[in-house]
């Protein structure tokens, strides 16, 4: 049985496909691009419904936190952990972490320690941490028994992207060497997932590297008068068909703020890690507290929290 995930790029979904579905006729010949074709079309539908209806971000779940190493006889590493929960990516996928997920965080740190002779931590350690968190953060931070803001850390990103698992192979007909006996084809394909942690070089003043605030630029003033806000609204909606997620735009996903160079721009951000560390060089952990942000994802409550909310 096969679980090595497949390139991002092999799902269909990632191609924005147009909606065609199969049209099938008595005595017609079929082979398996139409059954695919036939999932593809389906898949796409509650896709683009999603993204455009929920859009990129954590529907359940999925909180962040640090484990601090333990030792005795049932010793664990330390640990960047992310709770079980639900995303839904921009493509309108469904992630699903259907039981903790964990990031061995100092085994992380060595290897990228080790990799370009630390230079890519060295480009992500910042002093002055209030700028790259978000308000929660800050104020939680100030709470008694809480992880304080480091002086100096290393600031890196959690993300998870969706990847499919080829699972089960069965025997079907030889593809290559015809006269191969055991010909087998993989007879299943799981939605699973890729947790990321990413340092982040690049950040300044003028650039934190998280997802845009909540309503930043669609819904107006909060304070705005209500005829106001249901104008900018309207507006919103009218101009939220971005080119880069039509159907048929193939590679055509810009990049989120979020998002550094190279990520796929399916991955959906879910929690910033400071990681404290001495003002030298190379950067190296100092053992103070791992400070954890959950509170600058996109988050996308379901309609009956936001009916509790609302109270109705």
């Amino acid at each position: 049985m096969s679980t090595v995930a497949r390139l991002p790029e092999a799902d269909p979904l990632y191609a924005q496909p147009r909606s065609e579905r199969p049209l099938y006729a008595t005595g017609m010949l079929l082979d398996a691009q139409d059954f695919s074709d036939e999932q593809t079309y389906h898949r796409v539908q509650l896709a683009r419904a999603m993204a455009f209806l929920a859009g990129g971000g954590t529907l359940a779940g999925l909180r962040v936190t640090h484990q601090a190493a333990t030792a005795g006889p049932n010793a664990q590493p330390e640990e960047i952990r992310v709770e079980p929960g639900l995303a839904v990516d921009r493509l309108g996928r469904l992630i699903e972490l259907p039981r903790p997920a964990c990031l061995r965080l100092q085994r992380w740190y060595d290897t990228r320690n080790a990799v370009d002779g630390a230079d890519t931590l060295r480009q992500a350690a910042y002093g002055s941490l209030n700028r790259f968190l978000s308000a929660r953060a800050i104020a939680d931070a100030a709470l008694p028994a809480a992880v304080p803001i480091p002086t100096r850390a290393v600031v890196a990103d959690v993300f998870l992207r969706f990847v499919a698992c080829p699972r089960g192979l069965t025997p079907s007909f030889a593809d290559g060497p015809f006269d191969a006996l055991n010909a087998v084809a993989t007879s299943r394909v799981r939605d699973a997932y890729e947790l990321l942690l990413l340092p982040r070089a690049g950040l300044d003043d003028a650039y934190d590297g998280l997802p845009a605030a909540p309503g930043a630029g669609v819904i107006g003033d909060p304070a705005a008068a209500a005829d106001v806000r249901h104008a900018a609204l309207q507006n919103a909606v009218l101009a939220a068909y971005a080119a880069s997620g039509r159907s048929g735009n193939a590679g055509q996903l810009a990049p989120l703020p979020e998002q550094p160079n190279g990520l796929d721009p399916t991955a959906v951000f879910i929690g910033r890690v400071l990681v404290p560390v001495a003002a030298g060089d190379p950067p190296v952990r100092d053992g103070s507290g791992v400070l954890v942000d959950n509170w600058r994802r996109r988050f996308i409550p379901s309609a009956s929290l936001l009916a509790q909310w609302i109270g109705i």
